[in-house]
């Protein structure tokens, strides 16, 4: 079986594995061709309509990136939460240390 090698964009950002290259990538893109026709479509002027298009991918781009990763990095801090909560759940059902053990159990009293 032969594996495909990873497409890469500009030689460094690996746009099949990194989450959120793929969307970014292809929104700003998407974004450039329109910003930049329409340009051209306004003005005629050839060079300044393809600088509109560049300078839009890269807004694009970046402004599709960052709450991406920022949203993602969230993601993976609530599952290391709910992972670490399961692992206590299961490490401490029916012993003493269980909390729902202790809210349904009876209380004791010293006196």
């Amino acid at each position: 079986m032969v594996e495909a090698k990873p497409f890469k964009l500009l030689g460094i950002l690996d746009v099949q594995n990194v989450p959120c290259a793929r969307d970014s990538v292809l929104y700003g893109s998407l974004g450039s061709v329109i910003a930049g026709f329409g340009h051209f479509l306004f003005t005629s002027r050839v060079r300044r309509s393809c600088d509109v298009a560049v300078g839009v991918f890269i807004l694009g781009t970046l402004g599709c990136w960052f709450p991406c990763r920022y949203n993602y990095a969230k993601q993976r801090i609530q599952q290391r939460i709910v992972q670490e909560g399961m692992k206590n759940k299961i490490l401490f059902e029916s012993t003493h240390l269980d909390p729902e053990r202790k809210q349904s159990g009876t209380k004791t009293s010293n006196s």
